[in-house]
């Protein structure tokens, strides 16, 4: 009977990352996303003098990500989220070389990546919302598809990617009939129907009439996108978050909102106003009500927040 031979820690997380390409077929983001934490895996191993794959014990994973959470002299201390991917990809390595028979034991089976601080979504008040809106000069073809924009994210809580992948069709029927939902396509191409309000079809119907013309008279192949881009293409999805941006800009609102501040908002202002959680959940078009519950908990803190600054007896 041959004994087992143990490769250096090196040349297993190399099988594993070739693993990772040529069965997996992960992408080329993942493959260098996990070769980066487990090289860092890599040098701490060796640094505490651990060279063998069947000498390392779940002391040294724990060690590992507590090192990335302290920092050191040359760099500083890693937020939770990214020692929680190098603590998955650790447990992945060990995981994939006892599969492979390369070593008996899991050192990493037993150690949780860390808990991540729960992030609540970032709304804009009404007020803040009302400037934004009102910041495109609707007297101009950008203006008014600045403008359909906007009251579209704002009015239907449509991610920027959805909004941007509307054609002239989805919308020209719900601009006659009111009583229509707008049709649009979410993660997984998973369709749902919302409600387009008074104020975006307004916009919109602007935009059709008055500023989409302009720009598909500079297409050289005209197509079916609702907005349009200066060469009459489709509008990309950063090109959608720069005018988000200029608007917020123009408006000076504190900060830069991010891609999904007029859809947090959405969500957040229907909650305030009474709405039920799993009709906003609907309209969000969340697989899980879970995720939509993360902004009642936004409007928890505004509650307690108006509590504290007017009943008497709050403080």
């Amino acid at each position: 009977m041959h004994d087992r031979r143990v490769p250096s820690i090196p040349d297993a997380v190399d099988a594993y990352l070739a693993h990772l390409r040529v069965e997996v077929g992960a992408s080329k983001n993942t493959i260098g996303s996990y070769g980066r934490d487990l090289r860092r895996y890599v040098d701490h191993l060796e640094a505490s003098g651990v060279t063998n794959l069947d000498a390392v014990a779940s002391v040294h994973v724990e060690s590992f990500a507590a090192a990335l959470r302290q920092g050191g002299e040359d760099r500083p201390g890693l937020a939770a989220s990214s020692v929680a991917r190098a603590v998955v990809a650790v447990r992945s390595f060990h995981r994939f070389a006892v599969l492979d028979g390369t070593t008996p034991v899991n050192p990493a089976a037993a150690v949780k990546p860390p808990q991540q601080p729960k992030r609540l979504p970032h709304a804009l008040s009404v007020g803040e919302v009302q400037a934004l809106l009102d910041a495109p000069d609707r007297t101009t073809p950008v203006g008014l598809r600045d403008a359909a924009l906007l009251e579209i994210l704002y009015g239907t809580g449509a991610r920027i990617s959805e909004a941007v992948g509307l054609d002239v069709d989805d919308v020209s029927s719900q601009l006659d009939d009111p009583g229509l939902g707008l049709r649009l396509f979410g993660k997984g191409r998973k369709q749902r129907m919302v409600p387009l309000g008074s104020y975006a079809r307004t916009a919109v119907g602007d935009y059709l009439v008055r500023g989409r013309p302009t720009f598909q008279a500079l297409a050289k192949r005209p197509g079916p996108a609702l907005f349009l881009n200066s060469r009459g293409g489709r509008l990309s999805r950063q090109s959608a978050w720069q005018i988000v941006q200029k608007a917020a800009s123009t408006a000076r609102i504190a900060g830069e909102p991010g891609p999904h501040a007029l859809r947090h908002s959405f969500a957040t202002h229907l909650l305030d106003g009474g709405a039920d959680v799993r009709v906003v959940q609907e309209l969000l078009g969340h697989a899980s009500v879970t995720t939509t519950q993360l902004y009642t908990l936004v409007t928890s803190e505004h509650l307690r927040e108006v509590f504290l600054t007017s009943h008497p007896r709050a403080r």
